[in-house]
């Protein structure tokens, strides 16, 4: 089988499962996440024989590997938000030309048995309820995307059903939630990779931000529990042609993932911080299709899942990245910005 994006934290774990199980997999990736380096410290080999470092534009290489796939997964993508806004031509190239040629692929062959493809939880945006309400988000509520990043997982979605369909190959396509897990390393803008970036602030001291006090929920899905999801979005026949989330179905709120973090580092300590614009208060998946469609729930609790996280970045603490060490020069410059706006207010 065949999974694009397979260097990444989803890809990664995925594939660590489907070869513990028995299976034969193959990765496609350009490896340009992280540095060498980094990339190394997570266990990625460029010497591994069944790793093709490539672009999934490239159409004679995409079409050769999903030739000789039974399975494939479309994982790859451009991943963050700031990301996305800030290289354009990055995003269209990943997200939308990369996912197109992918599709096209699986399209023109007959030995695809089924196609998953990894959108995300991001296309649901504000939901249903606006940005001040906690809710639960459902498959068959409208989606309305905010971003570049979510946009084209919604774009994504339609499209692999009007070149798949047509062709007759089975899919599903799967949200995963708030995912986590050991081998997460932030980058700048994926905000919501909270628990990995308040472990490692606590880490080197500096204290954990809680934009609107933490008041901000989230539904965190450890990324193991993720990997077994897809393996049976990939297999179950309750799943074909389904659109499925990917959640714990409970809510914890930032301020909560704070706490459980200092558990483990007594001297860490909060800081407040302003609510980023638009920032939705967030929700839980609705999970009664996942549960129906794979028959399984989740496994890992958040406090598990947070204990295990500190237990391997105590281990390689050369995963906290350069750039967040300087994180607290722009928590204090946001106090003094809300504070002079306070002043201002008062005058």
């Amino acid at each position: 089988m065949l999974i694009t994006g397979g260097a990444g934290l989803i890809g990664a774990a995925l594939r660590r499962t489907l070869e513990s199980a028995g299976a034969s997999v193959t990765v496609l990736d350009d490896l340009s996440g992280y540095d060498r380096a980094t990339l190394a410290l997570l266990g990625v080999d460029e010497r591994d024989p069944r790793l093709a470092v490539g672009d999934i534009c490239d159409e004679d290489l995409v079409r050769a590997l999903v030739g000789d796939s039974d399975y494939v997964v479309h994982s790859a993508a451009f991943s963050t938000v700031a990301g996305c806004t800030r290289d354009l031509e990055a995003a269209f190239h990943s997200n939308i030309a990369g996912t197109e040629t992918v599709l096209r692929a699986v399209a023109q062959t007959r030995n695809v048995r089924r196609f998953a493809f990894i959108s995300s939880a991001q296309v649901y945006g504000h939901g249903t309820s606006g940005t001040d309400a906690v809710q639960v988000f459902s498959e068959d509520q409208p989606i309305s995307p905010l971003n570049l990043y979510a946009a084209a997982k919604a774009w994504g979605e339609w499209q692999t059903r009007f070149l798949l369909e047509p062709a007759k190959v089975d899919h599903v396509v799967v949200r995963p939630f708030s995912v986590y897990g050991e081998g997460q390393i932030p980058k700048p803008g994926a905000y919501s990779w909270v628990i990995a970036q308040f472990a490692m602030y606590a880490m080197i001291g500096d204290p954990l931000p809680l934009n609107n006090g933490g008041r901000q929920v989230r539904d965190f899905l450890h990324v193991e529990d993720a990997a077994a999801a897809i393996c049976l979005a990939l297999v179950a026949e309750t799943a074909s042609g389904k659109t499925i989330n990917l959640g714990t179905g409970r809510i914890t709120s930032v301020r909560r993932v704070a706490e459980l973090v200092r558990t483990h580092f007594l001297d860490a300590q909060f800081q407040d911080a302003p609510r980023p614009a638009q920032d939705p208060l967030g929700g839980c998946a609705e999970i009664a299709r996942m549960t129906d469609a794979l028959g399984w729930e989740p496994q890992v609790t958040v406090d598990t899942g947070i204990a295990r996280y500190v237990q391997w970045l105590r281990a390689v603490p050369a995963a906290i990245p350069d750039w967040l060490r300087g994180e607290s020069d722009r928590i204090a410059s946001w106090n003094a910005g809300a504070a002079a706006h306070t002043t201002a207010e008062h005058r």
